[in-house]
């Protein structure tokens, strides 16, 4: 059963600021619950074909896997795919002005292989709970940096 989360959430933080904070997956373990570790793995400048290996663990289960940046509009939006991965997924993050703020948009598309197809409902319940809090989790984090 393919999952599909959408979030929108409004960060009090200047765009470009709230942009090079996502767009740095290293960040990542931060502010998304669950993660332990991302490791940039390319090297040169970040864009498209940029990757990155993180580790996970969902349900009591370690989940590593290798992303691709697949799509990167500077200060805007980016996007990458699993390349290997035991729970595949792709996600897209945009940042857009919005009320002297921020907006996030941030789409997860996955469905899981194994072990995690096997509790795809519960999974899909997990993950769409997950994703709501580590947004929360991150506009908390920011607006609460010191400028």
């Amino acid at each position: 059963m393919p999952t599909r989360v959408e979030v929108d959430i409004q960060i009090d933080r200047p765009t470009d600021e709230v942009f090079a904070y996502l767009s740095n997956f290293e960040n990542n373990p931060r502010w998304q619950k669950g993660m332990d570790t991302c490791t940039i793995t390319s090297d040169g400048e970040f864009g498209v074909g940029s990757t990155y290996d993180q580790v996970a663990h969902m349900a009591n289960r370690q989940v590593l896997s290798s992303f691709k940046v697949i799509d990167y509009q500077p200060g805007r939006r980016v996007k990458a795919t699993t390349t290997t991965s035991s729970f595949p997924i792709t996600f897209t993050r945009v940042v857009d002005p919005h009320e002297g703020g921020s907006r996030v948009r941030a789409i997860i598309e996955g469905d899981a292989t194994g072990f995690f197809k096997l509790l795809s409902p519960i999974i899909n319940v997990m993950v769409r709970r997950s994703i709501g809090a580590d947004y929360e989790r991150l506009k908390h984090l920011l607006e609460n940096q010191p400028d």
